[in-house]
């Protein structure tokens, strides 16, 4: 039987619960007898959770090498990318096949009304490739080559009790992701 079709948990033979996607893309179904708790950051009950592959999606856009359609592709890892939908891998030989285009998704930047209280300048929220978002000055840059900010400093990390004041997401699925200990 294949994920998509297993309907009982392997632990304790209860239901699975519904899909559910959490901020980053992916998909999952929990045991009906567990739960998480957002207070201990603990699981409550079975702790059974099958993660679902996340389906390409396919996007308006054209490859800028051969012309044909590129796809919106979420890693195992949460990352985001843009490729051709052409392009594949071949696990055996490990190397890509087809079309190699692939455009990485680093995040995305949204502008605030409110100024940068260190330099005057408007604010931005960026939004992490893994879906934490911060305010910083629009100023603000990345010197790759020496590691450090250019322009103003001025960052504040929101916690994510503050993402609902900055964010249109009702459900950012917070709960369903493992501790950070």
């Amino acid at each position: 039987m294949s994920e998509k079709d297993q309907e009982t948990c392997p632990q304790c033979n209860a239901p699975l619960g519904e899909v559910v996607e959490t901020k980053t893309g992916k998909k999952l179904r929990r045991c009906s007898k567990g739960s998480w708790n957002p207070e201990t950051h603990k699981n409550e009950g079975c702790d059974y959770v099958l993660w679902l592959e996340v389906e390409d999606k396919v996007l308006d856009e054209k490859c800028p090498q051969c012309g044909a359609p590129l796809v919106l592709k979420t890693t195992r890892f949460g990352k985001k990318m843009k490729k051709c939908s052409k392009g594949g891998w071949d696990a055996e030989e490990k190397k890509a096949t087809g079309c190699d285009y692939v455009e990485w998704i680093n995040g995305t930047t949204e502008p605030l009304d409110e100024k940068c209280p260190e330099c005057g300048e408007p604010l931005v929220i960026f939004t992490t490739n893994k879906g934490k978002k911060l305010k910083k000055c629009s100023t603000q840059g990345w010197d790759r080559e020496n590691k450090e900010v250019t322009g103003c400093p001025y960052t504040y990390w929101l916690k994510p009790d503050e993402y609902a004041a900055h964010s249109t997401q009702v459900n950012t699925g917070e709960e369903f992701l493992p501790t950070e200990e």
